[in-house]
């Protein structure tokens, strides 16, 4: 790596493997970039290696997936842009107010501590982990159906069902019950540090017809670094959803975070 190239990590959010990112990774490759997608702990190599091997990737909560990506940042020689998607964007956003990144992109980010709004559709689209409370302990996977109600609702139904095919792993359900709980939790996992005014830029993502992350939690989450000068934005692509960094408009997010990267000298 040279001292002119920033690298960019690329953290997944629940369900997705990592090489779901490879698609963005070509690209901010080819604009002078060094990416990385690496995945979480116990996620496979591949797709087919983590379905086949959901125990390991069960029982990971908030703070293991936090000191996972810690580590590979600790590695690196300068800090690097993070973007994250989902639960990846909470992440993201975890380690920006550590001060461990030069500046992140929270795409459709899970609800962060003090996010309050709690819309229907997202209750719908995480019912398949918290209809059995021993889903905390386990990796559970989404059918064609609830994967296209949660991430594939705002494209055709083919394309939702070849992006289920392609990209879909086994989640630990174990962040999402440290979410719900978050605000009933002091010490919650699920806790950034909003007002840090000397971490680098943010920019929050939304997708106007996410039924997992809807807009207005992205809008509550912004809401949350009022608190802070650092640098706070808010992008959102109304006809959109929770698929927005996978489907055939990914690119159009992803040109969107680079010229926000370019805007502010990254």
């Amino acid at each position: 790596m040279t001292a002119t190239t920033t690298p960019v990590i690329f953290i997944h959010g629940l369900w997705l493997h990592a090489t779901s990112w490879s698609s963005w990774a070509e690209l901010f490759t080819t604009a002078g970039y060094a990416p990385a997608a690496p995945g979480w702990p116990g996620d496979g190599e591949t797709v087919k290696i983590s379905r086949n091997e959901p125990g390991s990737i069960a029982n990971h909560g908030i703070d293991d997936v936090v000191a996972h990506y810690t580590k590979i940042i600790n590695a690196l020689d300068v800090k690097p842009i993070l973007i994250g998607h989902s639960f990846g964007g909470m992440i993201a956003q975890k380690l920006l107010g550590q001060d461990l990144a030069a500046a992140a992109i929270a795409i459709d980010a899970a609800q962060i501590k003090g996010v309050l709004p709690l819309p229907l559709s997202a209750l719908r689209a995480t019912v398949p982990v918290f209809k059995n409370p021993a889903n905390k302990r386990r990796a559970v996977s989404l059918t064609l159906e609830q994967f296209t109600y949660a991430f594939g609702n705002a494209i055709p139904a083919q394309e939702a069902a070849e992006l289920y095919e392609r990209w879909t792993i086994p989640a630990p359900g174990k962040p999402l019950f440290e979410a719900a709980a978050a605000n009933f939790s002091p010490r919650s996992p699920a806790k950034v540090n909003t007002g840090n005014s000397t971490r680098g830029p943010l920019l929050l993502i939304a997708g106007g017809k996410d039924h997992t992350v809807p807009v207005t939690v992205t809008k509550a989450t912004l809401k949350q670094y009022r608190n802070s000068t650092a640098i706070t934005e808010l992008h959102t692509f109304p006809d959109r959803g929770h698929s927005l960094t996978i489907d055939h408009g990914w690119r159009e997010v992803a040109d969107a975070c680079l010229t926000w990267l370019t805007r502010n000298d990254l």
